[in-house]
């Protein structure tokens, strides 16, 4: 056979059929990868280890009413989100959350405050402005305000935002209003995010304007003369972000791809032929008829043999999983990635319906055991109308560097500890007769990008993983957090997986 007749779309057909891919993970990263493959026919098993997929996007029942657990929301930057959304028939459950706004709690000498508005990542345009002066006080504005009359040779490139924003604009507008977005959104603080990540941009602005207060100014405004909103505006599902799950599972079967829960694979090991991947069922509700190139034992465990295999878990487990297959791994640097715990909670507090404090708060670091608080129902409106006269709150616990302070506790008394950070943030009394139900989720948050230093670990690490035939990797840690950078990812990962496979 010539290289142009195995090209031929009856044989990419036929040797799509003869080839089967073991993803490991179920995670968004991983069901994307499997349906990519699974399109172009080629054989997909996906295992999961826990007893259900989805990974950061989960979902929990309180009293009835079923809500996000884990994500809520996507960003809508790239557009990558809402193709994937139109191809799998959802784009009627697109919502928007609701204008409201967010407040600011911790902040010394006046507690909270609604966060100003006009700035780039807490960063104000105009250190006098009401709302801003409200948060820094006089002495605060007066301060960021040298940054209008700083010699424009003190101007240069900088690589953190924290240190950028200090520098320029004094240590109140770093740890009052970037501090609080920062740790909020990356878990993070401001000293260790790249500037020209986070905020693209921002740097060339200040140095062509000649203040970053001037930069931030600028750059609105050239955003708003593009018709486009400043910052990461979001969208969420109605009925939760879990509806892109269920729907990306049904289309895996649809397209003939196995999906098994309840298996933790232990190896994953690169032979002459492939590779074989050996697991163990802790349960498999899912497991349907056997797949034809598994073999399973009497004690549980079941082994797999593949063409490639395509790991989608996080960076801890891939890293174990891999370690002898891809031993230049090891000298890929891994990321910090903290563990984050969210505690919902429903609760009757009609004194909630008015959303006393917007949509949500965030903290100033060290000023509370919570780092930020989502009302639920004053953000989407399908949460409350499923919640009718409850009100929903998410309350999340740790950053980089800062365990969750729920992370010794046992369920009730981190729900406990949850009612006592939402009525201390929304500025209203919670009696402990208030709380009707209790959800807890606890995940890993993996480094984003807008990390220091987080590209080049990434890149290095893809590196070694690339350089490995038959293998590939995708999820947060390697393209970043959130469903636009992970999905995106996910489809070039799998699409050059399947291009080694099947033509060349």
């Amino acid at each position: 056979m010539t290289a142009d007749s195995a090209r031929e779309p009856s044989a990419l057909a036929a040797r799509a059929a003869d080839t089967h891919v073991v993803v490991v993970g179920g995670g968004i990263g991983g069901l994307i990868a499997a349906r990519e493959c699974a399109k172009v026919g080629m054989q997909v098993t996906l295992l999961e280890e826990t007893d259900a997929v989805g990974g950061a996007i989960r979902r929990a029942a309180l009293d009835g009413v079923v809500v996000d657990a884990g994500a809520e929301s996507f960003a809508t930057r790239g557009g990558h989100v809402r193709a994937l959304l139109a191809d799998l028939g959802l784009t009627d459950r697109i919502v928007a959350p609701d204008a409201g706004g967010a407040w600011l709690a911790g902040i010394p000498g006046i507690g909270a405050a609604p966060l100003p508005v006009g700035g780039i990542l807490g960063i104000p345009a105009n250190p006098f402005q009401e709302d801003v002066r409200r948060v820094i006080g006089w002495s605060g504005a007066w301060r960021a305000y040298l940054d209008r009359v700083r010699p424009p040779l003190t101007i240069g490139h900088q690589l953190s935002l924290g240190k950028l924003v200090a520098s320029r604009m004094g240590a109140k507008v770093r740890d009052r209003l970037v501090a609080p977005v920062t740790t909020g959104v990356y878990s993070a603080s401001p000293d260790d995010v790249d500037v020209d990540v986070a905020a693209p941009g921002l740097n060339a602005a200040l140095t062509r304007v000649g203040s970053l207060s001037g930069a931030v100014g600028a750059l609105r405004d050239a955003a708003q003369s593009a018709a486009k909103t400043p910052g990461a505006a979001v969208e969420g599902l109605s009925g939760g972000m879990s509806v892109l799950v269920d729907a990306l599972v049904e289309d895996l079967h649809r397209l003939g791809a196995e999906v098994r829960t309840g298996v933790r694979v232990r190896s994953a090991q690169k032979t002459d032929a492939g590779w074989t991947v050996v697991g163990e069922i802790e349960s498999d509700p899912d497991a349907g008829e056997s797949d034809p190139d598994a073999g399973e034992d009497a004690d549980d465990s079941v082994s797999f043999t593949a063409d490639a295999v395509i790991v989608a878990t996080a960076e801890a487990a891939a890293r174990a999983l891999l370690t002898s297959s891809v031993p230049a791994l090891a000298h890929a640097e891994p990321s910090s990635s903290p563990e984050i715990e969210v505690v919902t909670l429903l609760l009757d507090a009609p004194a909630l319906r008015p959303a006393p404090r917007g949509t949500g708060v965030l903290t100033v670091p060290g000023s509370h055991t919570a780092k930020a608080l989502t009302h639920s129902t004053a953000k989407w409106g399908w949460v409350r109308e499923a919640a009718g006269d409850r009100e929903i709150v998410r309350v999340s616990f740790g950053a980089q560097g800062e365990p969750a302070a729920t992370a010794g506790l046992d369920d009730d008394q981190a729900a406990e500890l949850a009612l006592r950070e939402a009525s201390a943030l929304l500025g209203v009394a919670l009696a402990p007769g208030a709380l009707l139900a209790a959800h807890r989720a606890r995940y890993v948050q993996s480094q984003p990008a807008s990390i220091i230093g987080s590209g080049e670990r990434r890149e290095a690490a893809r590196a070694a993983l690339q350089a490995v035939p038959g293998l590939a990797a995708v999820g947060a840690w390697l393209a970043g957090t959130g469903l636009a950078q992970v999905i995106p990812d996910a489809k070039d990962e799998a699409d050059r997986l399947r291009r080694t496979l099947l033509w060349e």
